[in-house]
């Protein structure tokens, strides 16, 4: 039976299958049923310090504040003996999940200050993780962001928290730096030991009857893959971090051209979501399947044999594949024109 053993941060990983950021991972039962379906790792759902400093700003209106014109309310301050707030409550969750899981358990952090990023990761390091994900969501919005600028402030975060914990650390990239390759190299030289490729930005929408800006979460679909898969290819060779894809796996044929192109894990979700462990573990068996019938004693041999460094045609990752693309289009049967 071919080794389906992987690494991804200097964590050895039985397998290459490691179920994302999600409500799934945050859910001790549900963590459970994934660790038995084979995943090889979880990511937690991410630590946002805006909703902690939300929550802050709500406890000091509510009950610092609540003397403001009642001077005889002044000392009365009533905090319910259990409460907990999404730090503690988060921290708990991912002790918990150490003590009940055999495989690793990946911390994910999205933070918005400096000293946010500081204090949530060392509490995220002293609570057991095994790894740390910067969830770094960072729209350049402002017209003073320059491409400079948005890449400074991400090797910025990253050398400050690679410093702060004796923890692995991986980054969780946008696809829309103009030079992919460069910043990761850039972080490889901060110590970051891994990058995510890539994050989903969820998208607004605009309500035609109420005529508001209203959220719209997306589940991926596969062929979100192939954008992960093409910058696999070119990013492997050119740096020792781990490289992990995320968004658009939703079957073994996803994770193998993943694999292929150079990735160590595949990160799922969506196909999670929509399927629960169950797809998982199809996934793995279809992934052992296919490694035996074409003969590949491992997981390793097959991995970034079709990067660019060992494709037969590496041009095909390039700018010359777009122009057969086009060239090579035909109009569907039926269509008039």
């Amino acid at each position: 039976m071919a080794d389906l053993s992987s690494v991804y941060l200097g964590l050895p990983l039985k397998n290459p299958l490691v179920p994302s950021s999600s409500p799934l991972t945050g859910d001790l039962d549900s963590a459970r049923r994934l660790e038995d379906a084979g995943a090889a790792a979880i990511v937690l759902p991410s630590l946002f310090e805006e909703t902690i400093i939300a929550e802050e700003e709500r406890l000091t209106r509510f009950l610092d504040d609540q003397g403001i014109g009642h001077g005889e309310a002044d000392s009365f301050r009533p905090l319910p003996a259990r409460f907990q707030g999404t730090e503690a409550t988060y921290l708990e969750r991912l002790r918990r999940l150490k003590e009940s899981l055999e495989i690793p358990v990946i911390a994910s952090l999205n933070g918005t200050t400096d000293g946010g990023w500081l204090g949530h990761a060392t509490a995220l390091a002293e609570a057991g993780a095994d790894a740390l994900e910067l969830n770094i969501y960072y729209l350049a919005g402002d017209p003073s962001d320059t491409a400079a600028s948005v890449e400074a402030r991400y090797l910025a975060i990253a050398r400050s928290l690679v410093a702060a914990v004796d923890l692995p650390v991986a980054v969780k990239l946008s696809s829309q730096f103009t030079a992919p390759l460069d910043l990761v190299q850039g972080l490889e030289r901060e110590g970051v030991r891994g990058v995510a490729l890539f994050n989903r930005f969820y998208q607004p929408d605009i309500d035609l009857e109420t005529l508001e800006v209203v959220p719209r979460l997306a589940l991926s679909t596969a062929e979100e893959a192939l954008l992960r898969v093409r910058w696999t290819a070119m990013l492997r060779g050119h740096t020792r971090c781990g490289i992990a894809v995320t968004g658009g796996f939703h079957s073994a044929d996803d994770a193998l051209k993943a694999l292929l192109a150079g990735a160590d894990v595949v990160h799922l979700c969506s196909v999670l979501l929509r399927e629960g462990p169950v797809a998982l573990a199809a996934m793995l068996d279809a992934l052992a399947r296919w490694l035996e019938e074409r003969e590949y004693d491992s997981v390793t041999q097959l991995k970034g044999s079709l990067s660019c460094q060992h494709a037969p045609d590496p041009a095909a990752y390039a700018r010359a594949n777009y122009v057969q693309v086009l060239e090579n289009y035909s109009v569907p049967a039926g269509v008039r024109y």
